[in-house]
Parts: C-alpha cells; structure tokens; sequence
C-alpha cells in the first residue's frame, strides 16, 4: 500500500510533466522534442522511500555466496552487516548511495532524520569492518566483480563530495572497504585480457566508468590511469557497434552506449570524437532515433532490467553530450528514456523497486552534468 500510494503522487507527478510534449517538423523526420525530466524536492521525497524501503529489508536475498563449510551457512545480515538488505549486497550497497546522493542534493528531505539515522547505524566502523571481513573470505576474490565494486566506490565517490560532518564520519568508517575494493581492481584489470561486453552486472566498460569517476573525485591516480590505460587496451579499435541488436531481453545496460560514456571520460575530445564517428556513425544524425526498451512485465525480476536499460542509456547518452556538445540532439533521446520509466518505478512490485531508484536518481543527475 506505501509502495501504491507513492506510485500514484509519482505517476500525477510526472503525467503532468509529459502532457506538453511537442512535435517538430524536419524535412529528415518527424521528431517527438519531450520535456526535460527534473529531480525537485518532492520528487526527491518520493524517491527516497524506495531505499529506505529496502535497505532494512532482509528477505528476499539473494546471496551470489560461494560456500566453503557449515560455517558458510549464516543469514544476510550476519554475513552483511552494513549491506544486507535490498535482494542482493550490491542493490543495498546503491541503495545507499541513493540516500546520500538524495540528502547531499536536498539536505531538507522530509525524512532527513531517519536517513542519516540509518546511514550512521549501518556504515559503522564495526559493520564495515565484518564487511572486509566477508571480502577477505578465501572463497571471496571475485565477489560482486565488478559491479558491486563499482557501486562501492559511487558510493565512497558520493560521500567524498558531500560537505557535512556525518560524511565525513561515514567516509572514514567505509575506507577500509574502500581500500579493499580499490585494491582489488588493482590486482583484477592487469589481468583481464578481453572485455566483457553484456547488458548486465559484469560489464567491464560500466565497471570502470564507475571507478573513473571515484579515481578522478579523490585524486587516486594510480587507478585512474590504469582504467585509462585499460580501456584504450580494451576499446580504442572498436567500429561499427551493433546498437541495432539492443536491448537483450534481460539487459539493464548498454554495451553500445556503456563503452561510449566510458571512452567519453578517458579521451581527448578530438580524439573521442573520431572513435565515436568509427564506433557509432549514425549517432551524428540529428534525425537519430532509438526505442526505449519495452517492459511486459513489471512483476518479473528480469523482465523489468528494460526499465533500467532506460537509465542507463541515458546517463551514457548525457555524458556524450557533456563530451561533445555538438551531440545536443541526444540529449532528446535521453529524456525520453528517462520519461517513459520514470513514472512506473515506484509501486508495489519489491522486483524492481529495490534496485531502480538508484538508477533513476543517476538518470537524473545526468541531465546537469
């Protein structure tokens, strides 16, 4: 009933803002110029229920653990203290950083209290602490890699850039996890010889996006160029990505787009701009258009990753553009990504309201990088 509740002031919310859209004529094609999505305070607020509605939340899990004895055999949070709710460990992990980012944004939420309540009880010194335990584990070494890394240092990036003094609390008590995490990319990128390139949680271009971005927030040079490195190793040939092949049915990624927004980062911009012409002509065209990705099914935990392809695509869409800002016209794409899934993913389905906040919230910070 929470969850219906707020689906129904987001779906009036965001029906409101769609009514205006407009066509404008072209003699190329006829293309549909959407309204922008924002992200307001009350928006905020409605958005700030759905980790707050998960983060505590134990059951259903599912662990992804590799079990080396009896002793193995211990509950979600005993094994995840800080990190247990949510489905799964990387889900809580972004569902923290989405009351972060949230509260860094809007430090006037309605529910303001309760998060940093939380935020301080669970990423606390001890918890962390059994968390590089569980890490350090023998069975361990690829443990959510990378996509649970990646969303570990969003998180560690996100708190870095967030001026109060409970940040700067939990920044030191989540470092040694941090640390793990960085050490692990470290040890882990060196000797990865060819890329993974699916829609879903091991995609290498994502995993380093993410990392990039930490690495560059905290001035951790070290990792920084090794992901410059890598991705030119891994990415400075391609051509011709098959966009038209996307979505896969499962996808919550694109590995067209991911790679883009990847080597967006890592590139000169003269240099971007050629790879880009080689690896995705078409995108040029201002008549370019490509299908959000259609959900049949909300209730079903893998068909609703479409909704997420729609945030990812247009948080890698935006930072093209930030590249190369003669690419405007995607940013249209983007918005529409973003306004076709937007209004539905608060509700009472726990399948994707554990996870598609967060990938909401980035959509929408996006738009403004």
């Amino acid at each position: 009933m929470k969850y219906l509740l707020t689906f129904c002031l987001f779906a009036i919310l965001f029906s409101c803002q769609n009514s205006e859209n407009v066509t404008l004529s072209s003699e190329e094609n006829n293309i549909e110029i959407v309204d922008v999505p924002g992200l307001n305070l009350d928006q905020a607020n409605n958005l700030a229920e759905l980790p707050l509605a998960c983060v505590g939340t134990e059951y259903p899990n599912k662990l992804g653990q590799t079990l080396g004895g009896d002793d193995d055999l211990k509950s979600p949070q005993e094994l995840h203290p800080a990190f247990f709710g949510c489905f799964d460990w990387h889900s809580a992990v972004h569902g923290h950083w989405s009351m972060v980012s949230l509260l860094r944004r809007f430090p006037n939420l309605e529910k303001k209290k309760e998060i940093s309540e939380w935020l301080l009880k669970s990423i606390s010194e001890e918890n962390i602490l059994k968390e590089v335990e569980y890490f350090n584990g023998k069975h361990n070494a690829s443990y959510e890699r990378t996509y649970g890394w990646a969303w570990l240092l969003k998180l560690a990036e996100e708190l870095h850039k967030w001026d109060s003094a409970d940040a700067r609390t939990l920044e030191a008590n989540l470092q040694p996890l941090t640390d793990i995490i960085i050490e692990r990319y470290l040890e882990f990128l060196p000797k990865l010889n060819y890329p993974i390139r699916v829609g879903e949680h091991p995609n290498t271009a994502f995993g380093l996006s993410f990392a990039y971005d930490y690495a560059e927030t905290v001035g951790h040079s070290e990792l920084k160029n090794l992901i410059e490195k890598r991705a030119k190793d891994f990415f400075l040939n391609d051509e011709n990505c098959p966009l038209s092949w996307e979505p896969g049915g499962f996808d919550f990624l694109s590995p067209c787009l991911e790679e883009a927004a990847l080597m967006a980062r890592v590139l000169p911009k003269s240099e971007f701009q050629k790879w880009l012409d080689n690896f995705l002509p078409q995108l040029k065209s201002k008549s370019f258009q490509i299908e959000t990705g259609k959900v049949s099914d909300r209730t079903d935990g893998k068909l609703v990753h479409l909704d997420g392809v729609n945030f990812s695509r247009a948080w890698s869409l935006n930072y093209i553009v930030k590249a190369l800002p003669e690419y405007q016209h995607l940013s249209n794409i983007a918005n529409q990504h973003i306004n076709y899934s937007l209004p539905s993913i608060v509700n009472d389905h726990y399948e994707g309201g554990h996870w598609l906040g967060s990938f909401a919230i980035y959509a929408l910070n996006s738009i403004n990088l």
